[in-house]
């Protein structure tokens, strides 16, 4: 398989840039099931994937010849496979997650998956050794930690089985974006013929055909009680501010992260999702964080600049692959 990773050293720069931008824009996903929390998570994930759907479909439209014209079997499937792990189901699980465990809980658990795809990606070409990792991954861990701590300390009125849900839905979550984040970093690699970009608005096309049958059981079958007008407007805005935010500009900035970064560096990325995710919830509950959630973002922060270096040419001479 082809590296997803360049040997250029603006590359690594230019690739730390992009996965900020897109830990920027995913954050806002943790903060929408707040912004409605009268529509369920179905119908949450079923708006944003129209409206992502029908942006990407405007944007693709002028070059939907030549690009389809680049596209064969194998990539139209994994395009199916990916929107379904990465958009889909991910949003479902992780909005239920939202509503029924509340965003500390959430991105404490997505927080984890730096480490998971960190973990997967030493196993891929051109990745550093998971030796070399170690200290990001303590750092890492040891950020995750005190969240951990700081949920825990946390009262909750919130009944267990509830609480239980929550967390199951959000363990879900991590691996449904986990798989998607391997997979998604290999296919850009293989991928020469169509951009980054391109990419992902074709992710929105397939994403958006997959939302047209969600809405069925979402909005034709569901048993909450009817919404007021007002409802409605504050849900489509939102549903159209976060998938223009969040799916075409941050699977944007992604992909271009993803092209220039080896998975073992863009998995330790995503670490700015949880954290752009913790300070729009500081905001929304017009609070500061407490000392250990300080402190968690002080290691999560210090884990990235050490997996950076980690790196860098010359930081360590890398063994021959066999």
């Amino acid at each position: 398989m082809q590296s997803i990773s360049t040997t250029e050293p603006g590359d690594t720069g230019r690739g730390v840039f992009f996965g900020i931008a897109a830990g920027a824009a995913w954050g806002l996903v943790f903060l929408a099931p707040e912004l409605v929390p009268m529509f369920s998570p179905l119908q949450l994930s079923a708006g944003r994937y129209l409206a992502y759907g029908l942006i990407a479909a405007v944007l693709v439209l002028p070059r939907w010849r030549q690009l389809a014209a680049q596209m064969g079997r194998a990539e139209w499937k994994a395009l199916f496979w990916l929107s379904i792990l990465g958009n889909i189901l991910y949003y479902v699980l992780l909005a239920t997650a939202v509503q029924q465990g509340g965003m500390a809980m959430t991105s404490l658990v997505i927080g984890f998956l730096p480490v998971a795809v960190t973990v997967i990606g030493s196993r891929g070409d051109g990745a550093v050794p998971l030796r070399r990792l170690g200290w990001s991954l303590v750092l890492g861990m040891a950020g995750i930690g005190c969240i951990a701590w700081q949920s825990l300390a946390t009262a909750s009125a919130a009944p267990l089985a509830t609480r239980v849900l929550g967390f199951v839905c959000a363990l879900g979550a991590l691996a449904s974006w986990t798989g998607y984040a391997v997979a998604n970093s290999r296919w850009l690699g293989r991928l020469s013929q169509v951009s980054a970009h391109d990419w992902s608005l074709l992710t929105g096309v397939v994403t958006g055909a997959q939302a047209l049958v969600l809405a069925i059981p979402a909005f034709w079958f569901t048993a909450s009680a009817p919404h007021a007008s007002a409802e409605w407007l504050r849900f489509i805005g939102v549903s159209a501010g976060v998938a223009l935010l969040c799916s075409v500009m941050g699977n944007a900035f992604w992909n271009q992260a993803s092209r220039l970064l080896p998975l073992t560096l863009i998995g330790q990325m995503i670490v700015f999702e949880t954290l752009f995710a913790l300070l729009y919830g500081f905001l929304w509950e017009a609070r500061w964080p407490t000392l250990l959630e300080t402190a968690a973002m002080v290691l999560i922060t210090s884990a990235v600049l050490s997996c950076i270096s980690a790196h860098k040419p010359g930081a360590a001479v890398d063994e021959a692959h066999p």
